[in-house]
């Protein structure tokens, strides 16, 4: 489709369909333009990912959430990074909630205080999102921290799986608690390098048994708990594949959806990151996470890209119904609270 600044096409609105594409992008500032509209009313569009760019101040975020929800179309996903600690696009007027480090902390010293306070800190953000509609902010972090990754850091919960699995498990427990699904992330795990996978592909060379000893606890407990949505890693795992896990078959489909069972709908991350550009454009990264079974692709930070995406895909590439009926399931149990 070509971006213009007018309304939606005829070709656009006429397309009503009640599958969610595989596409999450974003919109540019702190109301929806006519180019916004027209893209985001595209077929192959299931989501939108909020900054803070797109917040000043709460009577503004629901205006704007509002609009994006009364959108001529299938009822789009609303997410946003709100983890807490450096991870929280929305301040002024919301609870701060503190990095995941500091429950780890505490766990150390009172467990059941920290679990009451994971536990807490999850309803805060889920009683707080959902107030806008929103559906996702995309949490728990259930990387391991190994003293190696600074992009992770005090995001983990902490350094043993053992307790990085009791602590997600409370912290998901609030935010359902508040009609939020939960998103684990970044599957297998992105503790244990170096590389800031935003700029460059991180690549960990350790053994897979060391791996599936290690990095997979976390994750394997909380699919067997039935977590919703899980969140794939731009990293390269040398002894596994050759490919970054997020544009892996060997452990999107192989391992996460056969070996591990998990039934709950995958988001790859961010196309437009340095770890996801060894496999080529824009264009080539997305067909290759489609093939290999991801659900939602983001594609944040460059509209241009987004556009010449959906012109490329909608050539030969529809809404998946099974896709599709896996992220419904993330709508969120809103209007319990008010902004």
């Amino acid at each position: 489709m070509s971006s213009t600044n007018n309304t939606p096409s005829r070709a656009v609105s006429r397309t009503r369909s009640r599958l969610l594409g595989p596409l999450m992008i974003d919109v540019g500032g702190l109301e929806l333009t006519a180019e916004d509209r027209e893209l985001l009313c595209h077929p192959l569009v299931g989501g939108v990912i909020l900054f803070t760019r797109n917040y000043r101040d709460p009577e503004q975020l629901k205006k704007l959430c509002d609009d994006l929800l009364a959108l001529p179309r299938q009822r789009l996903l609303l997410a946003v990074d709100h983890e807490g600690g450096r991870v929280q696009r929305f301040r002024v007027g919301f609870t701060r909630i503190p990095a995941m480090r500091t429950l780890g902390q505490l766990y150390a010293e009172k467990p059941v205080r920290a679990l009451a306070e994971a536990r807490l800190q999850g309803e805060t953000i889920g009683r707080e999102l959902s107030a806008y509609g929103i559906d996702l902010c995309f949490a728990p972090v259930l990387d391991i921290d190994h003293g190696l990754s600074q992009i992770i850091g005090d995001r983990a919960f902490g350094d043993r799986s053992e307790v990085i699995v009791e602590l997600a498990r409370a912290f998901r427990a609030g935010l359902n608690a508040e009609g939020l699904a939960a998103t684990g992330k970044h599957f297998p795990g992105h503790g244990a390098v170096t590389a800031d996978s935003h700029h460059e592909l991180p690549v960990d060379r350790r053994r897979e048994e060391e791996i599936r000893a290690t990095e997979l606890m976390p994750f394997k407990a909380l699919i067997g708990d039935g977590i919703e949505s899980l969140m794939m890693a731009h990293v390269r795992y040398t002894s596994v594949d050759t490919q970054p896990a997020s544009l892996s078959k060997r452990w999107v489909h192989d391992i996460l959806r056969q070996e591990l069972g998990f039934r709950g709908a995958i988001f790859c991350d961010d196309l437009s990151m340095g770890g996801a550009a060894v496999v080529g454009d824009m264009e080539a990264r997305a067909r290759l996470a489609l093939e290999v079974g991801n659900d939602m692709l983001p594609v944040c930070n460059d509209r241009a890209a987004a556009i010449r995406l959906i012109d490329a895909l909608a050539q030969d590439v529809s809404p998946d119904r099974a896709a599709s009926a896996r992220l419904k399931k993330l709508y969120g149990r809103h209007g319990r609270g008010t902004p």
